[in-house]
């Protein structure tokens, strides 16, 4: 796949993973489904999280993975060397924090955020049973191909 990952770390903590680890995993959840896009990956602090989940979802505080995908007509997208998929916007601690209260490893939480995040800027998402299901079994194949465990148990 031909992927771009336009990075932005605005975050002050530590353990945020570097750009071509995060092009490895974006790459591995689009596989397949795209062949060319660009992805702007911005890693945010939580006021900045809480505020856009608020403006966006209408939903008070951090989260940990916002998506936003591309609106740009067709006829746009055409002139541009790679298509605009879409936007990523994590927060750090949130990651953080969940990876320590669920007993995973900080890695394999960020992966899991960073495949999560890029499914939906491909149309999944997790709004139905049947949707969730759907969602959670691709999440589990594409972290187990990157030697992660599933992410459900």
């Amino acid at each position: 796949m031909n992927l771009a990952i336009e990075m932005d770390n605005a975050s002050c903590c530590q353990g945020v993973p570097n750009k071509d680890v995060i092009c490895q995993w974006v790459d591995m959840a689009l596989s397949g489904h795209q062949e060319a896009a660009e992805v702007s990956v911005r890693i945010v602090d939580e006021t900045e999280s809480a505020e856009l989940n608020l403006q966006y979802r209408n939903k008070q505080g951090p989260t940990n993975v916002l998506s936003f995908p591309s609106e740009l007509p067709e006829f746009l997208q055409e002139s541009m060397e790679l298509p605009l998929l879409g936007d990523l916007v994590i927060c750090a601690p949130v990651v953080e924090r969940e990876a320590l209260e669920q007993g995973k490893s900080l890695e394999a939480h960020w992966a899991h955020m960073l495949v999560h995040g890029s499914l939906h800027l491909i149309g999944y998402d997790h709004l139905n049973d049947q949707d969730a299901e759907k969602m959670e079994q691709l999440e589990t194949d594409i972290l187990t191909k990157l030697d992660f465990p599933p992410p459900y148990e």
